[in-house]
Order: structure tokens, then C-alpha cells, then sequence
């Protein structure tokens, strides 16, 4: 190859330079040759095609021009019959011959020699080779009849007064009409025009039809009663109307078969028309049709783009979107690929919502139905991911292509994502708003661990609420948690509010408290106008800025609060304080609370490893004078505040050293070496400082490194947090970092246990028996189901039995239908459950949104749905800091400066605080945290109708399960009241005997004593046994032996029973 380019000698570079200069002249005396393309539309026939046909906009013209001549020629006709004379005769020959003068004759020539020119002309250009098929279309042949006559009354003078059936061509001017629409909409790229073209064709045949009627039953009735073009009118609109007054009638046969004739035609095009508009009508139903532009210019709308919709989604985003004042006027156009469902097609014909959606059915991939969205147009764009689908990695891949291609049609318009997987939530970076869905179920499913119903504080304050619920309840608790539901997190400039104007240049936790004490409002964080983070309580030595976003929570905005000045403050607080429970806190409530990050704060702001905790001053004695709470300052005093090394490890942790050494873990804080999935945030967490093999991580195996086998053997110091998974996926991630945060101390951090299946065996080698919380993860293969709410079965059934197995232990589980929640632990001769039951049905009758609030497990933290937080992206499109807080509550998010969720726990040395305002103060002033919710426990009694009515359902049952009582409450350690938790997951509830065991006792109790002596002794023994002998301890007794032959020991069950 070398040589050959040797061989080529080089060009001189005088010639190079002049091929610069002069270009292609240098090859003018080359052999090169011009190649001229596209030449077969060069010829005399082509062009003619294109002007006449091809081009749009020529050929729009030429059919226009063609529909005018028709009108014209009809025009003609209709001049000379009213132009005739009507005094003439009968005679048939009248039929034949017609007077027509001179100018009116040279007018219809005229125009029939130009028509008959352009039909020949156009058929020449659209000969394909076939003759036949040109000459016998029936518009070439109608054309011939109205045209030649006059060309041939030319040469022969006599045939001037032929009558020729101009009015005929009322159905060549309609076939021009048709095809002027079609090239019209060509030129305009209009391509949904179907529904148009049919509705014009029917007008124009009725009308072809009535106008052919009345000039042909005028035109023979001249050898009759000479009817007028009015009179024919008359009758033809009569009789097609099938009215038929009978004062305007035909009298020549002619006209009668002519009448005959047309109905009988009318009665076999008209149907026809109106089957196939009827069709197109029902496609476009089905379809949707399209948003109009002018409404999209004019109105406010938002698209929503979805693979399925289900009723239960669909009233979600609505309830949620229109919640809002502001957005009443907004139009939902919803765009998906499938039919409507027949429950949403019902519920969108209800007036409220049928003046305000439109569904499209359509697909987001396609330009065409996007242009039919007004996507270009619309405010917003909300893509939801099918949470319903067995692949959800392929439901996830459609919405990526959704998204690519809104983004792509669309570039402005705002885009609201849901995605499902955490890996693939970086192909939608570009999105305005994205909610990953496993992200936010695996942080609440771990908090939910350590800070009790996380899941139902998050879900609360994403609801769109006025705080209505369970105010018609007669119990308290139900009435304040209803109230307190209405709370949602607001923002506001400090300068332009009224809460927080006040305390410009003062320390955030000063301000928190006293907007508090003063408005009953919880100020959570703040925002600097020059910066995009949000932090959440950054502590004391935050100083409050006139031009700060603050966020606050309450029950509505600032801009809709009104104030009013009142001597007697104390009425005052109270009416508008956040909560208006009793004053004193119960023994073992939970104050949720955030606490702030210890980063440049003081040192009260760095955590201990025994956690959080309220304790009595230590001035004075108790005896002098009563405990009192310091006041929160204005500006932190700043020789008291330390920086916290978040590397250091805490004094308490060292302490301890025996626990470290016996548990042979030693941890650092750091940031994980390896992400699962690309965005994922990194976090800063107590990492080990030696990576363990992977061979030691399964729990139920030896290895060389350890030979234990089962959870016990390991001794852990903390007891367990059990996942139970379908797959070890890369949102498990989101789970054990909020459980591993740095802000955790040492002797708090629970072992996790991944369980990947969930056979008796193996819960009770990963410690089933002395287990912190069991957390159940929704699987994937079970959330879709032929029938509606049929997904949750396998997990709900696999709960139950679970419940119980091990009462005592805390269960958290994820269902995917909310309506579902009522299932769990479920009891059907449960009083208060059902009258909980009966509650939640009246609310929803009023039209609430959190109907299912008042279940037990939800308000517990026990069970949540993940389809609880859709509000979420929907609430951003008016508050688009929502997703970054619920991220920073969450822990999927850490911002230097900002806090974190956590909980303390409230005891007996702890009463001396008495109110909630002063619990807030104790905390602001000693330790910079923000209380934001209480986690109360409520005791609640029977009513006595309510024991009637479960007395009169089992009698039996009830005085069995009395003795049970009895019996219990003897035992150690096992004292139970005649109350129940409200607020619990019902663990300490007393079950009834199992109806089989019941009836066998009967059985017994019925035979007569047959023996005598120790052998009656012996069986009356046995029956009593027999009759003691409840559920719960065959349950027992079954655990209890499966782990002796397991080889485990059963001490941690028995202190769990």
C-alpha cells in the first residue's frame, strides 16, 4: 500500500494554490459529467400533475375553482325556472323543451365547456391504464349528461331549449366539496379530521338530496299543477319529515314514481351516512378527540400520562390536584394508551368532573396524540409509572420513554416523574420533580424502626386536608388526631409574615418557640433567598434573615389566617395551638422531633448514645421549689456552643468498652465506598472499619470464620430489625443507611437480618423470637392480580400468621392497596375495630381523603401503603419544595447545616413538664430540637353497647375469654386491663377459642359421668385441660416444639408470649 501511494507523484503547488482560488474552473476541460436527477418530472403530463394534483395549495385552487362552476351551473338552472312562463300547457312535451333565452344559454355553454374541459383533463392525468375506469365513474357520467348537450346545441341551433338536468350537478359540487376539504386539510397538516369530514358529507348529501327532490318534482309537474320552486319546497321538506299535511301533493305519475323513487334512495343513503357517523362518534369517545388549541391558548391545563388507569389513581390526583383554591380553574387532560375503564368512564360523567377532565386515549411516543394533548401548551406534565405491572423494570423503561418524548415535543413544559427503581432514576435527571418510589418506601419502612409511624406523619402531610375528620366522633383522641390531620407544611417570606416578621435577626430556635407559643404555628426550617437547600431546624446559631423562606407547619396558610387581638392570651393559645389534646403528657408517649445536626452547633446539639432525653434540672431541690425550664435566648450564647466533630466517636460509646469488645465490631463514621445505583445521595453513617467476607453474611450458614447458625448464637447486645424481601434489591440500600446514620449512637445501632424467604425454619433461625420490628416489604411477583385489591392477599394472609405466631412482636408491613389496611390483624368479633369500621365509612360518605386514617395499624405505624405518597408529586406542582423536605425528614437527603428526624421517649420523671408548650421550650432551650408530633398511646373502654352487642354475637366465647383474662392477669409479668390500645398493633388483645375446640367441648359437656372413681377424676381432668386449652397456646406449644427440634432455645419466645 506504501508503494502504491509512492507511485502517485504529487501535485505542484501552483496548481493547488489555483484550485483554491478559482475552485471547480480548473476542471472546466475535465471529462466530467453534470448529472441532472428527477428528470421524468420535467415532461408536459408531470407538471400538469403537479399543479392539478400534487401541489396543496394549486391544487386547493383548482377544486375551489371547480366547486364555485357547479354552484354556478345550479344557480343558472334555479334563474331560468323562475324566469319561466307558468302559463303554458300540458303538454308532455313541456317535460322535454324549456324556454331559455339567449344570455342565459351562452352562460351555461360557457360554464359546461369549462367543466367538461377540467373532467377531461383531470381524467387524462389520472389514467392508469385502464380507459373503462375513468369513463365509468359515475361523476364522469353526470358530467357528460349536464355538459354535452350544451356543446352540441352549438352546432345544432335547434337544441337550444333541450331540457338538460343541470340541477344534477348539486352531487358534482359535492364531490368537489369533499375533495376541496381533503386537500385543505392537507395543506393545513390537519390529519384528525374525520369526525368533520363525516358530519360535512351527511349535511351535503341531505342537502343534494331535498335540492334534487324539488327541482325534479318542479320540473314535472309542469304539464300538471305547474308547481313553484317554493311549493316544492314545501312538499319535500313535509314529506321527509314524514309529516305529510297532504295540501301540496304531486298529481302527474311522473312525479309520484319520481317522490317514490327518492324516498326509496334517501332510505338507503341516509342510514348508511349515519351508521358510519355514529361509529366515527363512538371511536372518538373512546379516544377522546382531541384539547382544543383555542382552549389551550385561553384556559389552564395540566396533562397526565399514564399506561393504565385505575379508579383508585385517578381520584387521587384529582382529589389532591383540585384541593387546591387556586387550580379550580385548571383542566386535567389525561393521556393514555387503553380504553377507558367503565368505573372511570362512570365517575367522569359526574358534572364536577366532566366540565374539568378530558381523557385522551393516545400514546405519549407519538407526536400526534401529544399535539392532540396541547402538550406544548399545558402547565404541566405528571408521568406515573404502573406500580401494577410483574416487571416493574419495564414499567419503569415505558416511563423513561414518556418522559424522553414529552421532553422532546415539549421542552418547557415542567415534567412531574414517578419512577419505581432507584437505578433508573438517572435517566430522568432532567425532569423538573422526580418521586422514586422505592427510595421513599425503604427510608420510611426504616424510620418507622426507630421513630414509631413515620410513614403515617409523612403520609398525613402530604393529604390535602381541612382537618374535618372524626369530628362528629364522641371519642377525644380520634377528634384531635382528626384535627391535627389538616396540618400541612407552608412556606412565606419573613419580612412579608406576620408569624415570623418579628423575629428578623433573632436565632432560628428562638423564633420556632415563640412563633409557637404566640400563633400555635411549628416553624421546621428555612431557606436563604441566595441558596436552593432547605434546612431543616439548623439550630441556635441560625440567625433569621428579613429576605429567609421560612416552612412552617399549620393548619392552613398564613395568607388565609386571620388574626385577632384578645385581652385574655391564655384563650387565645389555647384556641390556635397545635395541638389541643389534654394538658398533661401520658407516661410512654413519643415526641417526634428533629434534631439539629451537629455540625458548628453547641454541644447540647451533639447526641449521646443513650439518645435524646428530658431530664430535671438540677438547681434546687424538689422539695423548695418546683422544676422550671430555661428560656429559650434570642442569639445562642456563643461561648457555650462547640463545634461537633462528626468523626469523633461519643463519650458515652466510650464508656463502654466491654460491649465493643464483646461484640468484635468496630465502626467508623464515613461515607459508604460503594453506591448501589448512580444518584443515590451520599450519606454519612457508621461504616465498619474491616469489610466483611461475604461469606459471613448469611446468617444461617458456617463459615471458617464463624461457626453459628442461628441469630442467638451471635449475641447480639440490641435486638434485630428483620426485612422480609422477595429480592435484595438496590432500594434496600435507602433501608439500612437512615439505621446506620451518623448522628446514631454506637450502643442504639439494631442488627439488620435480610430474610429472603419466610418458611417457620427460617424465621426462627434469624431471631424471630427476640426481634426489635419485623418489617414486610410488598413483593413484586403479588402486586398485580385479575381481580382489584387481590394483590395484598399472599402478604396479608402471611401477616396474619405471623401476628399470630409471635403477638408481641412489632410488625410493619407495605400492602399496595390502602383499602386493604383493614385487613391486618384482623379480628371479626373485634368491637372496636368494627366501630372504627363504621367511622372510616362515614367519613368517606363526607368525602374525606384519609377515610382510612383512623385504622389501628395506620395510625399505629404499622402498615402503610406506598401509594400514599402519589400526593406527594402531585402536591409539588403547587408547593416544589415538598419532595425536598420529605427527603430531608426521610434521610435521603443530608444538607450540611440541616437536621434530622428522631424521637425520645417520655417517662414518669418526665410528667414534671405537664403541657406540650412547655415540652417545646424545654427542648428548644436545652437542646436546639423542634417537637413536631406526639406518638400518644390512648387507653379506651368499652361502651356498654358495644358488650351487649359482642355478648349477645358469642356468649360462650365471652365468658371463656373471661376466665382467659382471669387466668392471665395472674401470671407475672402478663397483666392486662380491661382497656385497649388505640394507637398500638393490638398486640395485647385476648383471643377467643377456636370454634372447633369449642364444640368438641360441648361434646363433652353433654355425656353423662359413665366412670366412677379415678378414672372419671382423670377425664374430668383432661376435659378441664381441654377447655382451657386456647388458640394462643396451641400456638405456643407448636413454635416451641418446632424450635427445640431446631435445636434453639425457646427462653427468648417464652419472655415474647
Amino acid at each position: 500500500m506504501v508503494d502504491l501511494e509512492s507511485e502517485v507523484p504529487p501535485l505542484p503547488p501552483r496548481y493547488r494554490f489555483r484550485d483554491l482560488l478559482l475552485g471547480d474552473q480548473g476542471w472546466q476541460h475535465d471529462d466530467r459529467v453534470q448529472v441532472e436527477f428527477y428528470m421524468n418530472e420535467n415532461t408536459f403530463k408531470e407538471r400538469l400533475k403537479l399543479f392539478f394534483i400534487k401541489n396543496q395549495r394549486s391544487s386547493l385552487r383548482i377544486r375551489l375553482f371547480n366547486f364555485s362552476l357547479k354552484l354556478l351551473s345550479c344557480l343558472l338552472y334555479i334563474i331560468r325556472v323562475l324566469l319561466e312562463n307558468p302559463s303554458q300547457g300540458n303538454e308532455w312535451s313541456h317535460i322535454f323543451w324549456v324556454n331559455r333565452s339567449l344570455p342565459l344559454w351562452g352562460l351555461q355553454v360557457s360554464v359546461a365547456l369549462i367543466s367538461l374541459f377540467e373532467t377531461i383533463l383531470l381524467g387524462y392525468l389520472s389514467y392508469k391504464g385502464n380507459i373503462w375506469e375513468q369513463i365509468l365513474r359515475i361523476p364522469f357520467i353526470l358530467e357528460i349528461i349536464n355538459a354535452v348537450p350544451f356543446i352540441i346545441s352549438i352546432f345544432w341551433p335547434s337544441l337550444r331549449n333541450l331540457f338538460v338536468p343541470v340541477f344534477l350537478n348539486c352531487w358534482l359540487a359535492k364531490h368537489a366539496l369533499e375533495n376541496m376539504i381533503n386537500d385543505l386539510h392537507r395543506a393545513i397538516q390537519r390529519t384528525q379530521s374525520a369526525m368533520f369530514n363525516q358530519v360535512l358529507i351527511l349535511i351535503s348529501t341531505l342537502l343534494c338530496l331535498i335540492f334534487t327532490c324539488i327541482c325534479g318534482i318542479q320540473h314535472l309537474e309542469r304539464i300538471g299543477k305547474k308547481l313553484n320552486l317554493f311549493d316544492s319546497l314545501y312538499f319535500c321538506i313535509v314529506t321527509f319529515s314524514t309529516v305529510g299535511f297532504g295540501d301540496v301533493t304531486p298529481e302527474t305519475w311522473s312525479s309520484k314514481l319520481f317522490v317514490v323513487a327518492m324516498i326509496c334512495v334517501a332510505l338507503v343513503v341516509l342510514p348508511i351516512q349515519f351508521e358510519q357517523l355514529a361509529y366515527l362518534w363512538m371511536e372518538r369517545q373512546k379516544s377522546g378527540g382531541n384539547y382544543s388549541r383555542h382552549r389551550a391558548q385561553t384556559e389552564k391545563h395540566v396533562v397526565l400520562c399514564v399506561s393504565s388507569l385505575k379508579i383508585d389513581l385517578l381520584m387521587d390526583f384529582l382529589n389532591e390536584f383540585y384541593a387546591h383554591p387556586r387550580l379550580q380553574d385548571y383542566y386535567v387532560v389525561i393521556l393514555c394508551p387503553t380504553e377507558m375503564d367503565v368505573q372511570v368512564r362512570r365517575v367522569l360523567q359526574i358534572p364536577m368532573w366532566s366540565q374539568r377532565v378530558i381523557y385522551l386515549q393516545g400514546s405519549a411516543l407519538k407526536d400526534q396524540d401529544l399535539l392532540r394533548a396541547k402538550m406544548d401548551d399545558a402547565e404541566a406534565c405528571f408521568i406515573l409509572s404502573s406500580r401494577c405491572e410483574v416487571d416493574r423494570t419495564s414499567s419503569d423503561h415505558q416511563t423513561i420513554l414518556r418522559a424522553w418524548a414529552v421532553k422532546d415535543f415539549a421542552p418547557n413544559c415542567p415534567l412531574y416523574v414517578q419512577i419505581l427503581k432507584p437505578e433508573n432514576k438517572f435517566h430522568i435527571k432532567f425532569a423538573d420533580h422526580v418521586v422514586c418510589e422505592e427510595e421513599f418506601k425503604y427510608a420510611m419502612l426504616a424510620l418507622n424502626c426507630i421513630c414509631p409511624a413515620t410513614s403515617t406523619l409523612i403520609t398525613l402531610l402530604v393529604h390535602t386536608s381541612r382537618g374535618q375528620e372524626g369530628q362528629q366522633s364522641p371519642e377525644q383522641w380520634q377528634k384531635m388526631y382528626g384535627r391535627c390531620s389538616g396540618n400541612e407544611v407552608y412556606h412565606i417570606v419573613l419580612e412579608e409574615s406576620t408569624f415570623f416578621a418579628e423575629y428578623e435577626g433573632k436565632s432560628f430556635t428562638y423564633a420556632s418557640f415563640h412563633a409557637h407559643k404566640k400563633f400555635g404555628v411549628c416553624l421546621i426550617g428555612v431557606r436563604r433567598e441566595d441558596n436552593k437547600n432547605i434546612l431543616l431546624n439548623p439550630g441556635p446559631r441560625y440567625i433569621m434573615n428579613a429576605t429567609d423562606i421560612c416552612f412552617y407547619i399549620n393548619i392552613t396558610k398564613e395568607e388565609n389566617s386571620a388574626f385577632k387581638n384578645q385581652d385574655q392570651q391564655r384563650k387565645s393559645n389555647v384556641s390556635r395551638s397545635f395541638y389541643h389534646g389534654p394538658s398533661r403528657l401520658p407516661v410512654h408517649s413519643i415526641i417526634a422531633s428533629m434534631g439539629t445536626v451537629a455540625i458548628d452547633l453547641q454541644d447540647t446539639s451533639c447526641r449521646s448514645a443513650s439518645g435524646p432525653t428530658l431530664t430535671l434540672p438540677v438547681e434546687g431541690s424538689k422539695e423548695v421549689r418546683r422544676p422550671s425550664i430555661a428560656p429559650v435566648l434570642e442569639v445562642a450564647d456563643t461561648s457555650s456552643i462547640q463545634t461537633c466533630d462528626l468523626l469523633s466517636d461519643q463519650s458515652e460509646d466510650e464508656n463502654t468498652p466491654d460491649e465493643e469488645i464483646s461484640s468484635n465490631l468496630e465502626y467508623a463514621k464515613g461515607y459508604p465506598p460503594y453506591s448501589p445505583y448512580i444518584g443515590s445521595s451520599p450519606t454519612f453513617c457508621h461504616l465498619l472499619q474491616e469489610k466483611v467476607p461475604f461469606c459471613c453474611l448469611r446468617l444461617d450458614k458456617s463459615c471458617q470464620h464463624n461457626y453459628y447458625e442461628d441469630a442467638k448464637a451471635y449475641g447480639f447486645k440490641n435486638k434485630l430489625i428483620i426485612v422480609a424481601a422477595e429480592t435484595a434489591g438496590n432500594g434496600l440500600y435507602n433501608f439500612i443507611v437512615p439505621l446506620r446514620a451518623y448522628y446514631r449512637p454506637k450502643k442504639e445501632l439494631n442488627p439488620i437480618v435480610l430474610l429472603l424467604d419466610n418458611p417457620l425454619d427460617d424465621l426462627l433461625r434469624c431471631g424471630v423470637t427476640f426481634a426489635a420490628n419485623m418489617v414486610v416489604v410488598d413483593k413484586e411477583s403479588t402486586m398485580s392480580a385479575e381481580e382489584d385489591y387481590m394483590a395484598d392477599a399472599k402478604t396479608i394472609v402471611n401477616v396474619q400468621t405471623l401476628f399470630r405466631l409471635f403477638s408481641s412482636l412489632s410488625i410493619i408491613t407495605e400492602l399496595t392497596h390502602p383499602a386493604n389496611m383493614r385487613f391486618m390483624q384482623f379480628r371479626a368479633k373485634d368491637c372496636y375495630s368494627l366501630a372504627l369500621s363504621k367511622l372510616e365509612k362515614k367519613e368517606r360518605e363526607r368525602g374525606s381523603n384519609l377515610a382510612f386514617m383512623f385504622r389501628l395499624p395506620f395510625a399505629a405505624g404499622r402498615v402503610f401503603s406506598i401509594s400514599m405518597l402519589d400526593t406527594l408529586l402531585y402536591q409539588s406542582f403547587v408547593k416544589d419544595y415538598m419532595i425536598s423536605i420529605t427527603r430531608l425528614l426521610l434521610g435521603l437527603d443530608t444538607i450540611p447545616g440541616s437536621g434530622f428526624l428522631c424521637s425520645m421517649k417520655i417517662t414518669e420523671d418526665d410528667l414534671w413538664i405537664r403541657t406540650y408548650a412547655r415540652l417545646y421550650q424545654k427542648l428548644c432551650s436545652s437542646t436546639g430540637d423542634v417537637p413536631i408530633g406526639i406518638y400518644r398511646t390512648e387507653s379506651q373502654k368499652l361502651t356498654t353497647s358495644e358488650s351487649r352487642e359482642i355478648a349477645s354475637q358469642s356468649q360462650i366465647s365471652i365468658s371463656v375469654e373471661e376466665w382467659e383474662d382471669t387466668k392471665d392477669s395472674r401470671e407475672p409479668g402478663h397483666h392486662r386491663g380491661n382497656h385497649r390500645n388505640s394507637t398500638s398493633s393490638d398486640q395485647s388483645d385476648h383471643p377467643l377459642l377456636r370454634r372447633k375446640s369449642m364444640q368438641w367441648a360441648r361434646r363433652l359437656s353433654r355425656k353423662g359421668p359413665k366412670h366412677s372413681g379415678k378414672t372419671a377424676e382423670k377425664i374430668t381432668q383432661q376435659r378441664l385441660n381441654l377447655y382451657r386449652r386456647s388458640e394462643r397456646q396451641e400456638l405456643a406449644e407448636l413454635v416451641k416444639n418446632r424450635m427445640k427440634h431446631l435445636g434453639l432455645s425457646t427462653v427468648g419466645y417464652d419472655e415474647m408470649n
